[in-house]
């Protein structure tokens, strides 16, 4: 089946007992047993669940993978494939990722024993000369966050397997509407399906998804262990969501597109980060990798005060100042003060993260209506 009939009815079926179209929410803990030392199905929600299942299943599909373990967050997912490595193990990674990875690897694993070196990964010499005997995992972000840079997944990839160590990219900007990193040799795709595949901005869910029987059986392990699953009305949302996936994605990259533009051409407008201008570092490869450039936008002034860029946020009447991204509606916001606070000032700046930038999450709204917000927001500062 191709990715729309996919997005609609894989994992899901009619319900046995009432004929349901839609996955029922399984509301419950617990489930009856007919004898004290048989688990057959289901026996307690922190390790299964109907609702959950349907979801994973669903995703797996998404993704051309065999396996999808769901989790309470996109965090929750990171920090269970980081819990494959061990004490020693190093970790190659992007200088240019979203703060919470960055966040969680330093102030959390570093104290367990883990090491991480964060690179521009958008060139794949830097990655061949961050790899040490000890490196164990690379962790990759394709589109980055916020500089959206693009990394070479199979060159990547390539590079993991010859020295046995693991391949995670991080597939949120992109979705597998747009990116299937697991037919390109990643050996596991994570997703913060809070953003594109929930799709509505109510809900927070997480994914790790894979195709290697033994990494699955050591997430599942770790998803059931650790618990940070989600409750099944999380996961009928994302269900939900993943529905419109592939409709909402067209909309994204479209309006993407005309405001990108728009701004590119704005005489207040310094440098816009947009994967799909032929002037983008890495176009090429995101051309060949990816089926669309994404909703994804980032742009700095040539007003170099924070404040201006601060400010512009404040201005706008369709798109929100909010964190986040990947919903419907279109948001706005200051990395350096909001979701990328938590890296040091000198991080930020060495990995191009400059103080004025601003992200934009294009939504699925009319895209004249979000030039024009953009364009009196812009004009009055």
């Amino acid at each position: 089946m191709k990715f729309a009939t996919l997005a609609i009815h894989a994992g899901q079926k009619p319900d046995s007992a009432t004929g349901a179209i839609m996955t029922p929410i399984y509301q419950t803990s617990t489930f009856a047993q007919s004898e004290p030392t048989v688990h057959k199905g289901y026996d307690y929600s922190r390790a299964g669940n109907p609702t959950r299942t349907a979801l994973e299943k669903n995703l797996a599909a998404l993704e051309g993978a065999k396996y999808c373990a769901a989790f309470s967050s996109g965090m929750g997912a990171i920090d269970a494939v980081v819990k494959l490595l061990k004490s020693g193990d190093h970790v190659v990674a992007g200088n240019d990722l979203y703060g919470g990875t960055y966040r969680i690897f330093v102030k959390v694993f570093e104290q367990f024993g883990l090491s991480f070196d964060f690179i521009d990964m958008s060139n794949i010499e830097n990655v061949k000369e961050a790899l040490k005997s000890n490196t164990k995992m690379i962790w990759i972000e394709t589109p980055t966050n916020p500089l959206l840079r693009i990394v070479d997944i199979e060159s990547v990839t390539k590079l993991a397997k010859q020295i046995g160590a693991l391949s995670v990219v991080d597939n949120t900007f992109a979705t597998p509407y747009l990116q299937r990193p697991l037919a390109l040799g990643a050996d596991i795709v994570v997703h913060s399906a809070t953003k594109y595949i929930g799709g509505h901005s109510d809900v927070i869910l997480g994914a790790a998804i894979t195709n290697d029987d033994a990494i699955a059986e050591k997430l599942y392990f770790i998803q059931k262990s650790s618990g940070a699953v989600p409750g099944p009305f999380d996961c009928f949302l994302a269900l939900r969501g993943t529905k419109t996936l592939h409709l909402r994605m067209q909309r994204h990259c479209e309006n993407a597109t005309a405001v990108a533009e728009f701004l590119a051409a704005h005489p207040k407008v310094k440098h816009v980060n947009f994967p799909g201008f032929k002037t983008h570092p890495n176009y090429e490869i995101a051309k060949r990798q990816m089926s669309d450039f994404g909703g994804m936008v980032s742009f700095t002034l040539k007003n170099d005060d924070m404040s201006a860029a601060k400010k512009l946020t404040t201005l706008t009447k369709i798109f929100t100042l909010a964190e986040s991204l990947g919903g419907v509606e279109s948001l706005i916001e200051h990395p350096a003060s909001m979701t990328h606070s938590s890296l040091p000032r000198e991080v930020r700046l060495q990995s191009g993260l400059e103080d004025t930038l601003i992200r934009l999450s294009v939504g699925v709204e009319d895209a004249d209506d979000l030039i024009s917000d953009l364009k009196q927001a812009i004009e009055s500062i």
